[in-house]
């Protein structure tokens, strides 16, 4: 196979955000691809890598980002911040947690994007409910724990982010007003707000302001106190939950805050993991055959579980689980020889259908919840009838070196996926993300649909279902 027609589609996926608040909220923003675009295997893998250099820190801080030479965005909503508001572009990341826009003072913020959407510098003296943050403000010592001797008199409390490619970000938190739509009924809204503390970029550098990826900022899903959903939690207007689906043949899908309750989805416990969603991984098995590992391996997953990562696109397994999984993969066509391109990927030339001629693999956590993953799920394609894998031998180590498991996007699609902070626990079902789901109001007791956004657009082709992350690398500091 010649590499140099090995070719990804990825595409810029824009998705409905649904906020479920005590009264219910809902983001409503469009669904729109980007046109197709050629891009390397290598730069996919190389992607993840970056984004996986976080595991190497010592302190397990998040550490990382969007390196990818395919600079692509990913999901992305439209939110409205200030009074009056103004409507502000950013890139939806479940393994961050700040939310943050750039600023006015930014001299080197892109100007444009070619993703098609308007850019907007957040001005605070703008917003007549805009208000700095402080180095002694109580949101900055108790996110950053900083040394009082630190902080002076008219210091604000600033952020810096950076990532694997040497981009950075840095500017200073603010709080002000972001307005969101209250679910009314029925795929029906009305409008409300909530002050949230966010970043005010005012730096950046490197590939961040390339136009080809620009957006107004990004909005983070983590666990930390930081993020806007920790925020809305605390001051009792959001459940600490959300839930994503990913359509993996239309594209597209739902991004949900707050309590499904339908359908109903089974969970299990997140481990004691801040940073990232872990849980516990207790076998693995292709076409109902266990995979056999060996008791240090076993005993290590078992205890730090894998890691659930929709910012990450493909899966990456320890070295043992790795090769086990390929064999058994690979044996089911054994008149058909893969062939190894951009020396990690094996692609097949298949014109059936994927699902006929290659096994299911099934992973398997506490409390009997299970993770049934089809081969057009765990294959993407990357040209007509041909096919790779995208299973990868992680090389994702803890800092005790030990290497990791981690389940990216690919396996994820056509899964309604939820995690639970409330109740330390994560879960998902099957479910066909072009539909729609049922949320509960808390203040009311009502039960609202919410659907998916412009599923079926003509002009749309979703074939890799390759979904990129980014990940961010907070640092506390201050400013004059």
């Amino acid at each position: 196979m010649n590499r140099e027609r090995v070719v990804l589609r990825i595409g810029f996926i824009v998705f409905e955000l649904c906020m479920l608040a005590s009264a219910n909220v809902v983001f409503h923003v469009h669904h729109k691809f980007a046109d197709i675009n050629k891009r390397s295997l290598n730069a996919l893998k190389h992607h993840d890598a970056n984004r996986h250099r976080r595991f190497l820190s010592v302190a397990e801080v998040p550490l990382g980002g969007d390196g990818s030479p395919t600079s692509a965005a990913l999901y992305y909503t439209k939110i409205q911040i200030g009074s009056p508001p103004k409507d502000y572009y950013v890139q939806v990341d479940t393994g961050s947690d700040l939310l943050w826009v750039n600023c006015i003072e930014c001299d080197k913020c892109p100007s444009k994007s070619d993703l098609g959407v308007p850019l907007t510098l957040y001005d605070p003296k703008g917003s007549s409910s805009s208000k700095k943050v402080a180095c002694d403000d109580e949101f900055c010592k108790t996110t950053f724990d900083a040394s009082s001797n630190e902080c002076k008199a008219g210091m604000l409390c600033a952020y810096s982010v950076a990532y694997g490619d040497g981009s950075s970000t840095a500017g200073y938190f603010i709080n002000d007003n972001i307005k969101l739509a209250q679910v009314s009924g029925d795929r029906q809204t009305t409008s409300m707000s909530g002050n949230v503390t966010f970043g005010c970029g005012a730096k950046q550098s490197g590939e961040l302001g390339s136009s080809e990826q620009a957006l107004d900022g990004i909005i983070g899903f983590g666990q930390s106190k930081t993020s806007m959903l920790s925020q809305l939690a605390s001051a009792k207007k959001v459940k600490k939950m959300f839930s994503h689906c990913l359509d993996g043949n239309k594209g597209g899908g739902i991004f949900a805050i707050g309590e499904v309750v339908q359908p109903t989805i089974n969970t299990t416990p997140l481990l004691d993991d801040k940073t990232h969603y872990n849980i516990e991984l207790k076998s693995i098995d292709v076409n109902g055959e266990s995979l056999k590992i060996s008791t240090s391996i076993f005993d290590f997953m078992k205890k730090k579980g894998a890691v659930v990562d929709s910012g990450t696109t493909l899966a990456y397994f320890p070295d043992e689980v790795f090769n086990q999984l390929m064999e058994k993969i690979m044996v089911a066509q054994p008149e058909n020889k893969p062939q190894t391109v951009e020396k990690v990927f094996k692609c097949y030339k298949y014109s059936g259908n994927i699902d006929d001629g290659f096994p299911d693999v099934t992973f398997h956590f506490e409390n009997s919840l299970s993770l049934k993953v089809s081969p057009h799920q765990y294959f993407f394609q990357v040209e007509d009838d041909v096919w790779c894998i995208g299973f990868q031998n992680s090389n994702i180590q803890d800092k005790a070196g030990a290497d990791l498991t981690l389940l990216g996007d690919l396996v994820l699609s056509d899964k309604l996926v939820t995690y639970d902070m409330e109740n330390q626990a994560i879960g998902w079902t099957d479910y066909d993300c072009s539909s729609s789901i049922k949320v509960k109001d808390e203040e009311s007791g009502n039960v609202y649909e919410v659907g998916a956004q412009d599923i079926s657009s003509s002009h749309c082709t979703y074939n890799s279902r390759i979904i990129l992350g980014l990940l961010l690398f907070v640092v506390a500091t201050f400013i004059n």
